[in-house]
């Protein structure tokens, strides 16, 4: 299922680092975040659906790459989304 209008908004109101923001690494990892968790449970309960984990594995890419560009760019920015987010227990 996709990401609603106002969830997406919310998100992004959510970990925007300043007025306007939807392109920063934190937003982008909060949105995939949101995505992938989604789909986790989608995955979970259709078990033979294929096309969507590999639509998960992408995502779940496309995150770590994020992920490693902020801890090489500001590793206290990282930590911090890493904190909100509830990631790297």
């Amino acid at each position: 299922m996709a990401l609603s209008k106002e969830r997406k908004n919310e998100i992004i109101k959510e970990f925007a680092t300043h007025e306007g923001d939807t392109g920063s690494p934190e937003v982008q990892v909060a949105v995939l975040t949101h995505e992938i968790n989604t789909l986790n449970d989608h995955i979970h309960t259709h078990k033979k659906d294929f096309h969507s984990y590999r639509g998960l594995m992408k995502k779940v890419g496309r995150r770590r790459n994020l992920l490693s560009y902020l801890r090489k760019k500001d590793i206290q920015r990282y930590r911090v989304l890493i904190e909100r987010l509830g990631l790297r227990r």
